[in-house]
């Protein structure tokens, strides 16, 4: 009887022991993605520093690109996308928080940073399309921070996060391969604490793509490729 009740007890320890780790264990699984829909509804043209202390400025949101046969603005577009992607993204486990949910603020690069940064968000994504003086250009183009004195820290898991987005993107949608770039003075990425990747949807500015881009079909596509890539960085 002394063992049964001492077999008894030692599952009862086990069992809460397992319902007391259980909740920490979810809680540390679930990762934060803070999705920055780029540009807004109106530009910012006063200026902020490029990274914490720089002497250098850039506008503090510029009024980003559009469509060259559907005259869609690029922040409405931009912030389409952002939005189906929080609903994969939540179906998939993921804590997300958007920088903006409507197109009617004022949020500079910086403080789009700082928000995730203050979040502690394990990825900040950023949505945009690009614009090119060609109107042959087109493709799908990935861009994280380059090494610089503000940016160290987080090159090695954005270049991570950038690659498997990038990859699964590709994927997903079947789009030209614009290549990943690197670069080292956007204020979005100097002010960041925390792995960021821009992700350049298609080029506006190529008739094709401009249709293309703004289609549910290619949407779904866009939103499954950024979703498998930030699966695959996370190593889900």
């Amino acid at each position: 009887m002394k063992k049964r009740a001492k077999l008894a007890t030692l599952v009862a320890l086990i069992l809460i022991s397992m319902l007391t780790i259980a909740p920490t264990l979810a809680s540390a699984r679930q990762k934060i993605v803070v999705i920055d829909a780029g540009h807004q509804a109106k530009a910012n043209s006063a200026k902020e520093p490029i990274g914490p202390g720089s002497s250098t400025k850039k506008a503090k949101v510029s009024s980003g690109t559009r469509g060259i046969a559907t005259r869609v603005p690029e922040y409405k577009l931009n912030l389409k996308v952002a939005l189906k992607l929080r609903t994969e993204l939540k179906k998939r486990g993921y804590k997300v928080i958007m920088v903006r949910t409507t197109n009617n603020v004022n949020i500079s690069n910086a403080e789009r940073s700082k928000l995730a940064n203050r979040v502690h968000a394990d990825l900040l994504f950023r949505i945009h399309a690009n614009g090119s003086p060609s109107s042959k250009t087109q493709g799908y183009l990935t861009m994280v921070p380059a090494s610089n004195r503000w940016t160290k820290p987080i090159v090695a898991k954005s270049l991570k996060a950038g690659n498997a987005i990038h990859k699964a993107t590709l994927k997903a949608t079947g789009a030209r391969n614009a290549g990943l770039a690197k670069s080292s003075n956007m204020t979005g990425f100097n002010w960041s604490k925390v792995p960021c990747v821009i992700a350049e949807m298609g080029f506006m500015s190529n008739k094709t793509e401009d249709r293309k881009l703004q289609t549910s079909a290619y949407q779904a596509k866009l939103v499954k490729g950024f979703a498998n890539g930030i699966d695959a960085y996370f190593g889900k």
